[in-house]
């Protein structure tokens, strides 16, 4: 199945949490942190929102972070997906 977002939306797909430390203590799930960065899967077409002209800065295939609470988690086709607004998306990750 096919997903395309409207107007500013975005949808990501978490990369996992780190499951060790930097010192090599392996956490159980409960323990790790809700993963802020994720990879773009699908962007809306912007365009007028509001009444301000919205330009989409990210594209399929970005890898992002994103404020701790952004967008709503959904599930589809077993898979575990957020929609959220471009303007929750904090920063690119650049490698």
């Amino acid at each position: 199945m096919k997903l395309k977002p409207l107007f500013d939306k975005v949808v990501v797909k978490q990369v996992d949490a780190e499951e060790t430390t930097a010192s090599g203590i392996v956490l159980p799930n409960k323990a790790q942190e809700k993963p802020q960065k994720a990879k773009v899967v699908a962007v809306g077409k912007g365009g007028i929102i509001d009444g301000k002209e919205i330009v989409m800065e990210v594209k399929v295939g970005d890898t992002v972070l994103y404020s701790k609470y952004a967008g709503s988690e959904f599930k589809l086709d077993g898979e575990n997906f957020i929609i959220m607004r471009q303007s929750d998306i904090l920063a690119l990750v650049e490698d």
